[in-house]
């Protein structure tokens, strides 16, 4: 898996920190708040890097919001190192000093993830967290994949498909 900056359905790098919380999300089984905009490229250590056009990022979601209705719930979720870049629009900056709109800076996924379900991220270890369901789900992967490739073994090429066995849900 990789990300990278591409024009298909997920357009450019910024968004390859919200690729990764959406999968994490998944494989943990937790839902993303939905009222929390993501924006940060990610290196290859889960540090989330700066990214052009933050203004207009938070402006343009907290339009969004305004229209919508803010209920203090919403924000954008911006790399830590594009703090210094903020020049926003003085109703946005009332919003925040309001409590009504937030802008979060995170320095790397493990934070983005906290922040977007609310559980702490921990370790693949540690019970309950994000981190530790994901590594139950993957191992769950692991034995099924085992059992897919016990059963093609067993088959002798008789015509099995691996979709069969591997579309079973997991008990």
């Amino acid at each position: 898996m990789v990300f990278e900056q591409s024009y298909a359905e997920i357009e450019g790098d910024s968004a390859s920190s919200t690729e990764l919380y959406a999968l994490l999300s998944n494989l943990a089984d937790l839902p993303i708040k939905q009222g929390i905009a993501v924006t940060g490229s990610m290196n290859q250590k889960g540090f989330i890097q700066a990214i052009g056009g933050v203004n207009e990022k938070i402006e343009g979601f907290f339009d969004v919001c305004r229209n919508a209705g803010l209920d203090g719930t919403q924000g954008v979720m911006i790399p830590r190192a594009n703090l210094y870049d903020l020049m926003l629009r003085e109703d946005v900056v009332e919003a925040v000093r309001a409590g009504q709109f937030h802008v979060w800076a995170v320095e790397n996924v493990t934070e983005g993830i906290e922040l977007l379900t609310g559980t702490k991220a921990g370790s693949p270890t540690e019970e309950g967290t994000v981190y530790h369901r994901v590594s139950q789900t993957l191992a769950r992967f692991s034995e099924h994949l085992e059992d897919v490739e016990e059963h093609i073994e067993h088959s002798n090429g008789q015509g099995h498909w691996v979709s069969d066995v591997v579309m079973a849900k997991p008990s």
